[in-house]
């Protein structure tokens, strides 16, 4: 019965950056216990409890990978940020339509499916879940009834962790532990790849060979920055013969009037809503800074190693960042809006003089 822990102890023996000790004071017994049951119940519903294993070998060697349970696209570059350990093996994907866009010609993944009816028939070795939740093990245990299974989360259900480590961990252990918790931390990030037909639509740009990249917009208050006008202004200030380039989606349109109208230079250029995300990616992959908030663009940046000024709010930055991440973070506890515009170029200023006091790095 003390298996229930599985929803808040680690499924590895090696930690990362967590609010467990936040959940567990939050939720009662009874409510982490009910979770694992549910869970578990579903899992022998579906006839699956005499196939979940607990390690990739050597001769599973086409695996398909669920991964339904991601909510933005932020959240699945980090949950499958660790299939980069997997690349001797075949793996294809089968995700949410809104995130599968991000995998188009993706170095790791075979082929992507975002259907049931879509998947072609292949004889895999092995299934690898996102988690235990009741949609995944259900799609699961459509396609694939009969062949052995493991989870990423598995059970674990409910705390905060930094995603991208807990992805790399976790397949380090499930791999046998070929890596040191000190050279996971090292290698650990996102990862994309960006098509040749997008790369040849941001070719024709034309951008500027040294710019700087904003990001704006954004879908929750608390982690929306509504001051980049006054950055903007500052940056301009230091130096009115800088590139500055503005990225975002739609949500992102007010700001973009407020800055342009606010600022008459053609050296301030916004593609706010006129890229897909894999351009906007593109486009950040070439920037030689970005200034963005905790999101999926910043996900999509650190993929490249980009260079960030990077906000958070409420989530620390060690929740979202590892070390190989080259960002320079800003934290407020409660909003991003809290965060002074003197901070923000203080970090400018020690971003923009880093590589030159660190010659190589």
């Amino acid at each position: 019965m003390g298996n229930f822990k599985r929803t808040y102890y680690f499924p590895f023996k090696y930690t990362v950056p967590n609010y467990i000790d936040n959940y567990v004071e939050k939720n009662s017994f009874f409510k982490r216990y009910l979770k694992f049951i549910k869970r578990r119940f579903y899992i022998f519903l579906k006839g699956q409890n005499n196939l979940e294993v607990l390690a990739i070998l050597p001769e599973h060697q086409n695996i398909l990978w669920i991964n339904i349970s991601a909510s933005s696209l932020g959240d699945s570059l980090m949950d499958l940020s660790s299939r980069v350990m997997l690349k001797d093996k075949n793996i294809d994907l089968f995700t949410d339509h809104k995130n599968s866009n991000i995998y188009e010609n993706d170095l790791f993944f075979d082929r992507i499916f975002t259907r049931t009816k879509d998947v072609v028939k292949c004889t895999y070795d092995l299934v690898i879940l996102d988690s235990y939740s009741t949609r995944s093990v259900k799609v699961k245990s459509k396609l694939e009834p009969l062949t052995p299974f493991l989870g990423m989360y598995g059970y674990f259900n409910g705390p905060e962790v930094n995603r991208v480590l807990f992805s790399f961990q976790q397949m380090n252990n499930l791999l046998g532990y070929s890596y040191s918790q000190n050279q996971i931390n090292k290698i650990a990030r996102t990862s994309m790849t960006i098509s040749a037909s997008d790369q040849k639509i941001v070719d024709l740009l034309n951008l500027p060979i040294f710019f700087i990249a904003i990001v704006i917009g954004g879908e929750w208050k608390h982690r929306t920055f509504n001051k980049w006008a006054l950055v903007v202004k500052e940056l301009l200030l230091k130096d009115n013969n800088l590139k500055i380039i503005l990225l975002g989606s739609d949500n992102g349109k007010l700001d973009e009037k407020k800055i342009l109208d606010q600022f008459s230079t053609p050296n301030l250029i916004s593609y706010i809503s006129r890229l897909t995300f894999n351009q906007t990616a593109e486009v950040i992959s070439r920037a030689n800074l970005l200034f963005c908030c905790d999101g999926g663009l910043m996900h999509a940046a650190n993929s490249f190693s980009i260079k960030t000024i990077s906000l958070f709010a409420r989530l620390e930055a060690e929740m979202q960042l590892t070390l190989s991440c080259r960002s320079f973070p800003i934290f407020d506890q409660f909003d991003m809006n809290n965060i002074s515009v003197e901070n923000i170029m203080l970090k400018y200023d020690e971003a923009i003089n880093y590589d030159y006091n660190h010659p190589g790095s």
